[in-house]
């Protein structure tokens, strides 16, 4: 079954990503990336979604759609899919539900979760350490955060009503999380 990450930024939710990726043989679908991957290829796709990357504009949302639906199609049907970063809104959580069904994809959702001024003190702490300017910022990491509460939190609760979220304990160091984050997927088999 493959899974859709969620969590607000700073909570872990990349690093716990790749772990699990790692461990249990998921390919890990992250929308920046795989953007970034197809503009490379040389397709008809590739050369669209370049000229907007060039330009620094957004790829509108029905090329994203399409990116993922290729994404999904290139990889083989036994392969497990951790998708992070997709969906976004409810526009994308709409398309992606359908793309979902049309290739006879089941997932799960997991949301790692953390409260907001415990994610922005974790993010200006590792912006201090590894000196990371675009998170040095607290008016940005907060318009950020808005963004998210805004758009993806719907998304999240609409899969929470739909059964299909499973919440993970964000609080505590990397192995803590990543243990509550296999016993609860461990349970969710």
């Amino acid at each position: 079954m493959d899974l859709v990450f969620f969590g607000i930024q700073g909570s872990g939710k990349g690093t716990q990503a790749k772990r699990l990726a790692a461990q249990f043989h998921y390919s890990i679908f992250e929308a920046g990336g795989e953007l970034r991957k197809i503009a490379a290829s040389g397709s008809q796709l590739g050369e669209t979604v370049k000229s907007f990357i060039d330009v620094g504009k957004l790829v509108p949302f029905a090329i994203i759609m399409q990116v993922v639906k290729e994404a999904i199609l290139a990889r083989p049907k036994d392969q497990k899919i951790l998708f992070d970063g997709i969906p976004r809104d409810e526009d994308q959580m709409n398309a992606f539900d359908v793309i979902m069904r049309e290739v006879g994809r089941k997932f799960s959702c997991v949301e790692i979760f953390l409260p907001e001024e415990e994610a922005l003190q974790r993010i200006l702490g590792r912006a201090q350490q590894e000196g990371r300017a675009d998170d040095a910022d607290e008016k940005t990491i907060r318009r950020r955060m808005e963004t998210f509460h805004e758009k993806t939190r719907p998304v999240i609760e609409a899969y929470r009503a739909q059964g299909l979220l499973i919440e993970v304990d964000g609080h505590g160091s990397v192995e803590e999380i990543y243990e509550r984050l296999t016993e609860a997927l461990v349970l969710e088999e």
